[in-house]
């Protein structure tokens, strides 16, 4: 009578699939629409092989604003390895596209459309395609599974390639065969790698499962067996409790294997911590299902070894390497905040030409010329009429351009930069003088904002020459 009312009083736990099934749908959903969402032009996220230029947060850099990438590289990374810390392989069982292809593949496709496997909770039993019309399934579903693989491909390609000329692009065969090519690449390994590889996959080819063994401490979360409850299972590795029938008072697990049969990987999450698993929980919810039979609460519960060896129930959400994670990430992100907000508007690289100065005598008086050449890129999505002028001495006059000009958006310009001097700057009768000038890019209609300020040097000759010319004249 006390195990039945204890049995009334366990609560119904809505299964962790069912929330992983929700995250799955938000992720595929998530990298469908957002290369197709723009702001002026601007994508979401894109590093575009078209025209050379990354896109992030719905502002474009040039190729010459890279600094930007390394940050965004790091906080990926960083943030990968802190949830790892954290969670162990979190992102692997519930984000990594890898899971999600064969989680619709095998528990949609195969099991609930075509019925080829009898049920979710055994992934051990492959399908059996002896009889024709199992045959004819299987070729059904290669075919679907062919057109997923092209879709989730051009997915892949949409954050290089924009979307909206992807289409364009690829019709036109002869024109750009690697678009085409990568397209086919890509599905072909897709294809293969969600119908034949498999778990292999996340086994033996992703980098990943190795890296978690040197991150994983004592606190990391993961789907763990409580062998103080349940048993021990096994003993270096050889099983040492055969099947049994029912509970007994001191240990709860009856062995009737839920938790392998629906792992993904083929793991006993009874042996421990294994390189395989990938965090999906599946074992969890087997175990609960089962264990609530019997008005217990589950033996494999996402937990961290401390907790399990110390009896404990709070998790060990924030401790001191979890802050300096977060610390680290929001350091990163602030940076890459930072930087974008500090994009420029309009891009300057000033180079001077070969010829040092030319001295020109009008008037008895010298007349000292520097010619540079400016290559100008107007980042933004519409044309502007730009100007120059120097900032910072007074001295020092622009002859060229003599006028406003314009520059179209996302072409380079080149413009012939001349600067000369009326009045004397050196007295150096031994050396050239090199001077060191500010000068500005401006758009006239925004000068507050859209502008550039580069130094450039401008050379003065010395005494000598400027004497020579004189008495030339």
């Amino acid at each position: 009578m006390a195990r039945l009312n204890k049995i009334k009083n366990i609560k119904k736990i809505f299964p962790l699939r069912y929330i992983r099934y929700y995250v799955f749908a938000f992720a595929t959903i998530f990298s469908l629409i957002i290369p197709w969402i723009t702001i002026n032009g601007n994508h979401f996220l894109l590093l575009s092989f078209v025209d050379f230029k990354f896109h992030f947060l719905f502002v474009t850099f040039d190729m010459q604003e890279l600094y930007l990438l390394p940050f965004l590289l790091m906080f990926v990374f960083i943030g990968i390895f802190g949830v790892t810390v954290f969670a162990g392989r979190m992102f692997c069982g519930w984000v990594c596209p890898q899971t999600i292809f064969r989680t619709v593949f095998r528990d949609l496709i195969e099991t609930k459309i075509f019925r080829l496997r009898k049920r979710i909770n055994n992934k051990q039993i492959e399908p059996d395609y002896s009889t024709t019309i199992n045959k004819v399934k299987r070729v059904t579903i290669w075919i679907i599974s062919i057109i997923l693989a092209f879709l989730a491909a051009a997915d892949a390609l949409w954050f290089f390639v924009p979307p909206e000329q992807f289409f364009d692009y690829v019709s036109n065969i002869d024109e750009h065969p690697v678009l085409l090519g990568s397209w086919i690449s890509i599905t072909a390994f897709l294809f293969y790698d969600i119908v034949f590889l498999k778990e292999d996959f996340c086994t033996y080819v992703c980098p990943y499962s190795r890296i978690q063994s040197v991150l994983y401490d004592n606190d990391t979360l993961q789907p763990i067996y409580d062998n103080n409850r349940g048993g021990q299972i096994y003993d270096d590795g050889s099983k040492i409790v055969e099947k049994k029938k029912q509970l007994d008072e001191d240990d709860l697990c009856t062995t009737c294997e839920a938790c392998v049969r629906v792992c993904p990987t083929n793991i006993d999450i009874r042996k421990g911590l294994q390189v395989e698993c990938i965090n999906c929980l599946e074992c969890v919810d087997a175990c609960t299902s089962i264990m609530a039979n019997y008005g217990e609460v589950s033996l494999v519960n996402w937990a961290s070894e401390r907790t399990i060896d110390m009896q404990e129930k709070k998790l060990p959400f924030f401790r001191p390497k979890i802050i300096g994670y977060l610390i680290l990430l929001f350091s990163i992100f602030f940076m890459l905040f930072y930087l974008s907000a500090k994009k420029e508007l309009v891009l300057l690289n000033v180079n001077k030409l070969t010829r040092l100065y030319d001295i020109k005598i009008i008037n008895k008086k010298p007349i000292v010329d520097n010619s540079y050449s400016a290559l100008i890129q107007n980042t933004q999505n519409e044309p502007r009429k730009f100007y120059f002028e120097i900032i910072d001495n007074p001295d020092i006059k622009i002859s060229c351009p003599s006028s406003p000009f314009i520059v179209k958006p996302g072409v380079k310009t080149r413009k012939k930069l001349r600067l000369f001097t009326k009045n004397t700057l050196s007295s150096d009768s031994r050396h050239d003088s090199i001077l060191n000038v500010k000068i500005k890019i401006f758009a006239l209609d925004n000068k507050d904002k859209i502008f550039s300020i580069r130094d450039i040097p401008f050379t003065y000759p010395r005494t000598d020459i400027i004497k020579r010319k004189l008495n030339a004249k």
